[in-house]
Parts: structure tokens; sequence; C-alpha cells
């Protein structure tokens, strides 16, 4: 029987479990996949189109026409590429009531190595990426009950002036900070009076105007990590202790090249064969960097 190659199903399949398994599923699921397609297997090209304001009127002359629109092309380049390999032997699979099958053997990885490693690389990409664009832009604050919605509200405020969609932003923060927002957003709804003058104050805050992403354990949550094997963090890593993006900031191309598994041969010395690999990464769109702000520690 020849080999099969699962890659398209695969896929699919993959694509189908993102939003449930993947922290970061969200952003893998960015519309910015179906506009911008891979040209020729690792190579996507953005356009980027630009032109001049409007002039007033004139209703009696025609002046000659001149161009005021430009276009140009960013280029973005997988360059991620991974791969995946397991042999079963056939008692395996029989002494163990079916249980040690490759498609349990898959699912295991999937979701306690393949799935992390995304998110590791997913945040830590995108944190590269966008200082890389906007040098020096992360924010330090050491985050507390009485200024972490301070600082969200300053995330918010940057974006409104860069005229970021206020519907889809998204709030990823690790369990610590997700604590410490809550605190405060018990604090923010108590009611305190101003002195004796009888005045009502009450605190206010765009925090429940966002998507808030709250179980994303901070071993997930850092700048660096050394993709030797799986994903460790590497040892300039620093703590990301939240980030507010907007996914139309991002692109997430995940390109199933191979995947295929063989039946026992001589070949395999009688033992079944699983095979995968794939060409994905993460870019941010320049023009839209401004869509993406971090906290992470000095």
């Amino acid at each position: 029987m020849p080999a099969i190659n699962y890659a398209e199903q695969y896929g699919k399949t993959l694509a189908q479990a993102f939003p449930n398994v993947l922290h970061f599923g969200a952003l893998y699921q960015t519309k910015n996949n179906e506009i911008y397609k891979i040209v020729d297997a690792k190579t996507i090209k953005i356009p980027v189109i630009t032109t001049k304001g409007r002039k007033a009127g004139n209703r009696n002359s025609i002046s000659g026409f001149t161009r005021n629109h430009d276009n140009d092309w960013e280029v973005k380049t997988l360059t991620n590429h991974r791969e995946w390999e397991t042999m079963i032997h056939p008692q395996d699979v029989n002494q163990s009531n079916m249980i040690m099958s490759i498609q349990n053997a898959t699912k295991v990885f999937n979701e306690s190595q393949k799935f992390p490693e995304m998110d590791c690389y997913c945040i830590s990409k995108i944190h590269e990426l966008k200082n890389a664009v906007d040098s020096g832009s992360d924010d330090n604050t050491v985050l507390t009950v009485d200024n972490v919605l301070e600082v969200v509200d300053k995330f918010m405020e940057q974006m409104d002036e860069s005229n970021v969609p206020a519907k889809g932003r998204i709030l990823y923060v690790t369990p610590k900070v997700n604590t410490i927002i809550k605190n405060a957003k018990a604090m923010m709804r108590t009611v305190n009076l101003n002195g004796n003058t009888g005045v009502i104050k009450r605190e206010i805050s765009r925090i429940d105007e966002l998507q808030i992403e709250t179980a994303v354990p901070s071993k997930l949550m850092k700048t660096v990590y050394n993709f030797d094997e799986g994903a460790k963090p590497g040892s300039s890593a620093k703590q990301i202790n939240m980030m507010m993006i907007h996914p139309w900031a991002v692109l997430t191309p995940v390109s199933y090249a191979f995947a295929q598994m063989e039946e026992p041969s001589a070949h395999s010395k009688g033992k079944y064969l699983y095979f995968e690999e794939s060409f994905e990464d993460i870019f941010i769109l320049n023009e839209r960097s401004k869509a993406i702000a971090f906290n992470v520690e000095a």
C-alpha cells in the first residue's frame, strides 16, 4: 500500500483546532491569512499603496492630471521550517489495547509540544518585529493594582491616535497580571466618597472594551526562545507581562508541506513510520505596527 500525503487534510484539521488549543489562536486565524497568500511556497508579497490628499475644486478650468498615488511591495519570506518524526512497533499498539497508535501519539505531540511551541514562537517573534519597526516601544512599568489600568488605558489611547479599530483588540496577560487586573477592577467598582463633600467619585477605565485572554502561562510569554528542539526560554529572555494587539496587524501563515504515515515494511524493520514538516512563520504588517503594545519586565 503506497504512503499517502496527509498534508492538506492535516492542515485543515489543525486550522480547526487552533482557536481551541492555541493561546494565540485568534492571531493564527487573522483574516490577513485569507487576504495575503503565499506566492512561491515561501514568499508573501503585500501591496503597500499610498495616495495624496484632495485639493480645492475649480469649476472654471481644467488642470493637468498628475500621479497622486504610488504602490510598493512589502515582501515577507517564511523561514521557520519545522519537522518531526516517530516510529511505533505494531506490538506496542497491540499490547497497549490500541492506545499507543500513531493517531494518539501525534495528538499528544500536537497538544503538549507543537502548539506550545507555536505560542512561544508567535509572541516572541511579534515582540522582535515590533521592536525592529518601533525601537524602544516596550512599556517597562512594574504593574500593580494601582497602575495596571492606567497602562491599559495608555495602550488604548496610543492605538486610538493611530486609528486602530477599537473593535477586535485583544489583551493577552499572564495569570499574575490577570489577578492584578481583577483586583484593580474590583477597586474600580468600589464607590468612594470624595472627602466629606458628599460627591461620589468612581474610577473609569476602558478595560471592559477589550477581549482579555487570561490563561496564558508565564512560560509561554517570553521575549526570546531557543527552538533547537521544542521551545525553551533563551538566556536573555525577559518576561512579557501583557500584550495588546489587533489581529489585523499580523500575518501568521502555516503551510503544511508534508505529513505522511507508512505501514510496516522491510525498510522500516516492521515498524509504523510517521513524518511531518511544515513551513510557517509570524509577520507584522509594518504599516500597522501601532496596533501592537507590550509591557515587559525591565
